[in-house]
């Protein structure tokens, strides 16, 4: 007999078990069906709550690989016009492609989500390289206040502080800020670009990072006007080390 009832228990708690999956199950299909999560890249709603981006857009991100050559077209930018350690980009950027989809949602559409998931696919990059050296810290390229108050957010900051899950290291919010307002950059070329931002960001004193190695981050690299006059700052603020780190490298 007490074996008996030990059956009917068994069998009694793996049906309340089973109930309690099948009620779940629902209850997620319903959840799902009037808020569905969907892919950020194609709107695709076939994937689970965890992801952020489908497979097939995985596979499409144009991966530049950039972090695997101690030369590459983002180093080059900055030869002869800014002394970094090393300078990359995780992405190809280029009208009309889903990286610039992603950016967009991510800088106008409150999407920091998107902006967490590219700074750790950043991150764990850099922490893989066989050529770019550790920094000893990440500094966003700052807003202009009333930008910032206006989006919300710093996009930069939201990288910075996903990658330094990955490497390790503080963000250094603070240490330089833009000193007036700028024009956008979009449909300016390369001179309009490095006049509409000279001498519009003051960093610091920098004394104290002495032979730090800072790593300064921003979402795109187009002429490199932006990083430029930011990373001109930081080197005339103290005795640093500077490397550059990207997530999207614009093409023509």
């Amino acid at each position: 007999m007490p074996y008996i009832l030990r059956a009917v228990k068994i069998r009694s708690k793996s049906s309340y078990n089973d109930s309690r999956m099948h009620i779940s199950n629902i209850a997620r299909s319903l959840w799902h069906l009037f808020f569905p999560h969907t892919c950020a890249g194609c709107g695709n709603d076939a994937i689970s709550d965890k992801q952020l981006l489908c497979l097939s857009c995985i596979t499409e991100l144009p991966l530049t690989n950039f972090h695997l050559y101690a030369e590459n077209p983002v180093q080059h930018i900055f030869r002869g016009r800014l002394p970094v350690s090393y300078a990359t980009s995780y992405t190809y950027f280029s009208k009309g492609s889903l990286v610039q989809h992603l950016l967009h949602e991510f800088k106008y559409k409150n999407r920091k989500d998107i902006g967490t998931w590219l700074g750790h696919r950043l991150g764990e990059a850099l922490k893989a390289s066989p050529h770019f050296a550790q920094p000893d810290a990440l500094v966003p390229v700052p807003l202009y206040r009333s930008r910032e108050r206006k989006r919300g957010y710093n996009q930069s900051e939201v990288l910075c502080s996903a990658m330094a899950n990955y490497l390790n290291v503080p963000v250094l919010e603070n240490i330089v800020m833009r000193n007036s307002p700028t024009e956008s950059q979009t449909r300016k070329t390369r001179i309009q670009r490095w006049q509409n931002i000279e001498g519009k960001f003051e960093a610091r004193n920098l004394s104290s990072f002495g032979g730090k190695h800072l790593l300064l981050v921003d979402d795109i690299v187009t002429t490199g006007a932006t990083l430029e006059s930011c990373g001109r700052a930081l080197l005339a603020a103290g005795p640093v080390t500077l490397s550059i780190a990207t997530v999207g490298f614009a093409t023509k």
